[in-house]
C-alpha cells in the first residue's frame, strides 16, 4: 500500500500500523511522534493503529536542547 510519510511517497505491506512504520523508517526506539491525516496517534496506540492506502504521516523526531 501507497502512504505518505513526511511529503515522500513509501510503500508499506498491507495491514501495516505505525510500529511496523518506525521499524521500516530505522527509527525505532527514537522519540518521535506520529500525526495521521492531521490526527495525532498516542504513543500507546501504535502497535494497534492500522494505516491505510493514502494515508498522510507526520513524523516529527524530539530533540534535546537547553
Amino acid at each position: 500500500m501507497h502512504v505518505t510519510v513526511n511529503g515522500n511517497p513509501y510503500q508499506l505491506p498491507e495491514g501495516a500500523t505505525l510500529a511496523v512504520l518506525l521499524v521500516a523508517l530505522e527509527i525505532a526506539g527514537q522519540r518521535v511522534a506520529f500525526e495521521v491525516n492531521g490526527t495525532i496517534v498516542p504513543r500507546s496506540q501504535r502497535d494497534v493503529h492500522p494505516l491505510r492506502e493514502g494515508d498522510r504521516v507526520e513524523v516529527v523526531t524530539a530533540i534535546g536542547g537547553g
